[in-house]
């Protein structure tokens, strides 16, 4: 193959490539569902449903679900936030890291106690992980539990 034609094929493939820039959402934070969802309301009036990526917070019926909640209701509700997007889960929800105040929010609440560093979606170089492990050594939050039920277990398990 001649060099021209190799420049050319590879022209080609690199167009065919998808390189997915991240959805970037600002807003007001309107309403906070459970303890790593909420909702912003950008310039336009549109309402986005976001879910915090790489995070799992205990369920509302959970032990900490309400208090996981009221803890992202006092970092995040009526505050501006921006939201970078990269993609969107099985609800059809955008899944985003938010931050608000210059405080990365789904850190936050990992630190805080409040959430779980989600395997399923998270990479196994997070450093969120450092964060629940901190949170957990510490006791605070749903770590004064010995042995919290993590929600997709939970959720597995009333299945």
């Amino acid at each position: 193959m001649s060099p021209r034609t190799a420049l050319l094929l590879l022209a080609a493939l690199y167009a065919q490539l998808s390189f997915a820039a991240p959805n970037v959402i600002y807003g007001r934070v309107t309403a906070i569902a459970d303890g790593d969802t909420l909702t912003v309301l950008d310039a336009n009036n549109e309402q986005h449903k976001i879910r915090l990526a790489e995070i799992d917070a205990p369920e509302k019926s959970q032990d900490f679900g309400q208090v996981s909640k009221q803890s992202l209701s006092d970092l995040a509700f009526g505050e501006s936030a921006v939201a970078t997007c990269n993609g969107q889960e099985s609800f059809g929800r955008p899944v985003c890291k938010v931050v608000i105040n210059g405080v990365n929010v789904n850190t936050e609440q990992v630190s805080r106690g409040m959430a779980w560093v989600y395997p399923k979606y998270a990479s196994k170089f997070s450093v969120l992980y450092a964060y629940e492990l901190k949170a957990r050594s510490s006791r605070k939050g749903l770590w004064v539990d010995k042995n919290p039920t993590p929600p997709w277990e939970y959720r597995h398990a009333r299945k």
